[in-house]
């Protein structure tokens, strides 16, 4: 045998040998469906050179060991979370009505925060207005102030918050600052970063790419931190789906307006989300935080119970679906669901169907442009058979509808970062918070009914005048869904 001939065979061996090693890993990986292992064998099998590449960037949910390590090693130093909770647990679960009390054991059983009682909340109007309301929270800050999005813009309301932070640095308060490495690159890489870094406002990274070419021999790229969280003084937090930027949303304008909901939260739920900021922060800087965990929990007097659930890659497969699966298989009279990226797994579609065909009154609200191309197709692709069911889908035209609610017979509220998408369930790191409080529920609601108002309503009749490519095409594109 020449060289030649010795070469073409080394080369051809080393592909079968790279094929079968990655068909097996892929085989082997734990928590993943059938459909996604089968996916990836005949994409490593059809194409192996573009189906090994993508296997190795994106086939494995896995941020890197030495992040992991890093992260539970700081929530090991932190106070423990019946602890932080300010609130004997049995008192606070005994004030949540019995026929969602389990939903609350199921948050629990996710993020290990017990629901606490004593809280109130103020749902606020608009982009603008969250925003005015988080730059009075800091002009009145006297300890600390926190501060976690996943996209920062260097754009009007950007700047607001920027500023305040300068100022509360200014006159000796304790101003952190982290923003994802992806989503906030801008914000990083300009002036305005430095600026705040200069006033004493101290930053952080969140999952820092580094070299995206050796980046995923230490985990995966796309695993990003997707968490919108504000917390002051101990007394106040933020939460929603808005993250630091005009509604405007200068990098995908031509989806503007973006429509968020946000709330602004006192009690003992503060420190839950507290909590959840400090692991971050540990896990990525060396400062301990665990003080601000042992001070005594902000009273506000009675008010609802409520509970953070947060998820990523610390927490166990598949959590956010079970939450969402939970509270849809509540429902006993109305379920609406408002979400701006629709690719779910079998149970959350098997769980919403469910929800319409027991006679409750099922709305869904996507809206009707998509800043993601992959998700529209993905998403519709599921129509059919959810308004086979009897859900009522509504495609919102005012806008990007970005709002994550999710309302159960007008009494319970989930709010937060999770969208209903694989990308949310298995990739990022989010932040939601469930609460009873049928009085401040009837608001959120109300802000779910506005949507549908202003809503184009999808019917069987529409979805079966689409072209048979126009199906194909959805079709195709949510096959890949378990992959990515």
């Amino acid at each position: 045998m020449d060289v030649t001939n010795y070469i073409a065979w080394s080369l051809a061996a080393l592909h079968v040998a790279l094929q079968i090693f990655f068909i097996i890993r892929a085989l082997l990986r734990p928590h993943r469906e059938p459909a996604s292992r089968l996916a990836w064998v005949v994409a490593i099998a059809v194409a192996p050179v573009i189906g090994i590449l993508a296997y190795v960037f994106f086939g494995e949910t896995n941020i890197g060991r030495r992040r992991i390590a890093r992260m539970r090693a700081a929530l090991r130093r932190l106070p423990s979370l019946a602890e932080i909770s300010g609130a004997d647990e049995h008192e606070s679960e005994a004030s949540v009505p019995e026929p969602y009390a389990p939903l609350f054991r199921v948050g629990q059983s996710i993020s290990f925060y017990p629901p606490v009682g004593g809280n109130r909340a103020q749902l606020m109007a608009d982009t603008d207005a969250a925003i005015d309301a988080i730059v009075a929270d800091i002009d009145a800050a006297t300890h600390h102030v926190h501060v976690l999005f996943y996209i920062w813009l260097t754009d009007n309301n950007g700047l607001k918050v920027i500023e305040a932070l300068k100022r509360a640095a200014a006159r000796g308060v304790a101003c952190r600052v982290m923003v994802d490495d992806l989503g906030s690159r801008a914000l990083i890489r300009s002036d305005f970063w430095k600026d705040m870094a200069g006033a004493g406002v101290r930053l952080a990274r969140a999952l820092p790419i580094g070299n995206p070419l050796s980046r995923p021999l230490k985990g995966r790229i796309d695993m990003r931190n997707h968490r919108k969280i504000v917390v002051i003084d101990n007394r106040i937090t933020y939460c929603g789906s808005q993250n630091c930027a005009d509604a405007a949303f200068a990098v995908k304008a031509k989806y503007a307006p973006w429509v968020d909901i946000m709330m602004r939260f006192e009690g003992p739920i503060v420190r839950q989300n507290q909590h959840l900021f400090a692991s971050d922060w540990m896990g990525h800087v060396k400062e301990d935080l665990s003080a601000l965990l042992h001070a005594p929990p902000a009273s506000v007097g009675p008010g609802f119970p409520a509970q953070a659930i947060g998820t990523g890659a610390t927490v166990r497969y598949s959590a956010m679906p079970e939450m969402f699966v939970a509270m849809m298989s509540a429902a006993r009279r109305e379920l609406v669901v408002t979400t701006p990226y629709y690719v779910p797994d079998e149970p959350i579609q098997a769980a919403l169907c469910a929800s319409a065909r027991r006679g409750v009154e099922t709305r869904v609200v996507f809206p009707q442009r998509n800043d993601s191309w992959i998700v529209a197709a993905a998403s519709r692709s599921y129509y059919q058979e959810l308004l086979e069911a009897g859900v009522h889908i509504h495609e919102y035209v005012g806008g990007l509808l970005h709002a994550k609610s999710l309302t159960v017979d007008g009494e319970l509220t989930l709010i937060g970062s999770a969208n209903m998408d694989r990308r949310s369930f298995e990739l990022n790191s989010e932040n939601n918070i469930l609460f009873w409080d049928p009085p401040l529920t009837a608001q959120v609601r109300a802000r779910q009914q506005h949507y549908i108002d202003a809503s184009v309503p999808v019917d069987k009749h529409m979805v079966l005048r689409w072209s048979g490519g126009k199906r194909l095409w959805n079709n195709v594109i949510a096959m890949f869904g378990p992959v990515l």
